[in-house]
């Protein structure tokens, strides 16, 4: 005797992980000039600024081999700023990795009423970078890399001028080249022994 039939419903495939962020299909990689600053996770008290992230391919035996590179910007809001930059295997830990490396690398610039005590031009490899202060109001007349270092720096007005390459790393390590040029009326007086 025939037994009944039964049906039986197929047992759904169990769904995959949510990545997180934007879809990453083949040849597509991440937007440069993530806006804005934000407050850091590891309560260190500085503002992460991530100016960059670039997706790297390493073609091996398997096939392709991808890691991500990211160019992150730290500051106090206060003079003291610093830029790193992290490689790995994901996003966040390229992340994490740039700011480390950027607390490492902190300089001091001096910041009077808002903005640079006087005009500077520095260059960094193929990049110049020109800044000159401006009046209560102007804002950050700047862009991308430059503008990340200055808000992060606690700069309210300037003006600046990228010549040359815009390349984002080049661009940083100009503007960073610049701060360092920064002096006040009282260094000088201290140098020359007024």
């Amino acid at each position: 005797m025939a037994q009944p039939m039964t049906s039986q419903t197929p047992q759904a495939a169990p769904a995959a992980p949510h990545s997180g962020g934007r879809p990453m299909g083949p040849g597509r990689g991440f937007s440069r000039g993530f806006g804005g600053g934000r407050d850091t996770g590891p309560g260190d008290g500085f503002r992460e600024t991530v100016v960059a992230i670039n997706r790297v391919a390493k073609v091996v035996k398997g096939g392709k081999r991808f890691s991500f590179a990211a160019l992150v910007v730290v500051g106090d809001g206060a003079g003291k700023v610093g830029w790193g930059l992290g490689k790995a295997r994901d996003v966040q830990s390229s992340i994490r990795k740039g700011h480390a490396s950027a607390v490492k690398n902190l300089i001091h610039f001096p910041v009077q009423k808002g903005t640079i005590p006087h005009e500077a031009i520095a260059k960094f490899r193929s990049t110049k970078v020109w800044m000159k202060p401006a009046a209560p109001g102007t804002g950050v007349i700047a862009g991308g890399g430059v503008r990340a270092i200055l808000e992060a720096g606690g700069i309210k007005d300037i003006l600046s001028k990228v010549l040359g390459s815009s390349n984002s790393y080049n661009v940083i390590g100009a503007t960073m080249e610049c701060l360092k040029t920064l002096r006040t009326r009282e260094d000088i007086k201290r140098l020359r022994g007024r």
